[in-house]
């Protein structure tokens, strides 16, 4: 996707830079490709979404900006500093900056710690004295909305999915991050904790002024909290831009049918079609030029011969397809 990077600059001096950001696997018979050639910025402060499908890519992104992931190839940099060529030291030390809060709340904590000592780890880790670690398990626990008596000395098994989730999110806020992932973190939750959730990670991302990436297959929550969205289909980016614009206007077919997949109350603004056909391609044997072609309801034959090469439609708005 060249261009989609060094195109759409959100701050002079952005917090996050990721260029060409390819992750392969080892699979029997060669290798696949989870994420190719992923460029994009993110200003401090801001929040992006990152969507698509199931197997598009966008968690392995996700943990990949943390280094939880080998890299095959590309560069990110934090805040001037290059997690992809830094010294194992150094990028020990920055992950202080860089937090996650994974989908799955429960297993993401360890089970055999009270939950007063999950929170501060990080701070152990880091050498905090025991003093200033009790401290702060109870400031963070008490802006997450529990209460430091009552669930400093429980287990996760303990826990409903919403309280584990909200320690989750303590443990991250505990060694002030400048940069959280949140990958999928309301997904596994009840509906009816589903908001309570959203609204938390809002409510902590202004007092703290945090950076987000919100990775999300549910398109509603993304346009709530989200200032910009990344659109992915197999490990590409379709669209990126402001949250309003893409969702507003999509001009990639991808994106207009995944917001016609988005239920809705009324006819009024439904389905806006034409419907996709076929399934999803196997990342083992990727389509040639664009990878949604085989799909697509407006494909030519440019689409099977040339990568679709990012281009701006909009102010901020890029798409990377030959019909947009």
């Amino acid at each position: 996707m060249a261009g989609i990077g060094d195109a759409h600059l959100v701050d002079p001096a952005p917090l996050l830079e990721v260029r060409d950001l390819t992750v392969e696997y080892r699979v029997p018979g060669g290798r696949v490709q989870a994420v190719s050639e992923l460029s994009f910025d993110i200003g401090p402060g801001e929040t992006l979404g990152l969507v698509g499908e199931s197997g598009c890519g966008k968690s392995t992104a996700g943990r990949a900006l943390l280094r939880l992931e080998d890299i095959a190839s590309g560069a990110v940099t934090f805040d001037g500093d290059a997690l992809t060529a830094t010294s194992r030291g150094r990028l020990r030390a920055l992950r202080r900056k860089l937090q996650m809060v994974f989908q799955d709340p429960v297993s993401s904590l360890n089970p055999r710690r009270p939950v007063g000592e999950i929170v501060v780890e990080g701070l152990r880790v880091a050498g905090r004295s025991g003093e200033e670690c009790a401290r702060t398990a109870e400031r963070v626990l008490r802006e997450v909305g529990l209460d430091p008596g009552r669930f400093a000395g429980l287990r996760p098994r303990q826990l409903s999915g919403g309280q584990a989730q909200r320690v989750a999110i303590a443990r991250a806020l505990a060694v002030e991050p400048a940069l959280v992932v949140c990958d999928e973190p309301v997904s596994a939750l009840d509906v009816s904790v589903q908001a309570t959730i959203i609204n938390l990670i809002a409510e902590l991302k202004e007092r703290h002024g945090l950076t987000l990436v919100f990775i999300s297959h549910d398109l509603s929550v993304v346009r709530l909290v989200s200032d910009r969205v990344l659109v992915m289909y197999l490990g590409r980016i379709c669209e990126v831009g402001e949250v309003e614009a893409v969702f507003g206007a999509p001009r990639h077919p991808y994106t207009r049918a995944l917001l016609d997949s988005v239920p809705r109350g009324s006819a009024d603004g439904g389905f806006a079609g034409p419907a996709l056909a076929g399934d999803v391609p196997s990342p083992l044997a990727p389509p040639s030029g664009c990878r949604f072609r085989t799909r697509c309801p407006v494909a030519v034959d440019l689409c099977a011969e040339q990568v679709p090469e990012s281009r701006q439609v909009g102010d901020g708005h890029f798409v990377a397809c030959h019909r947009a």
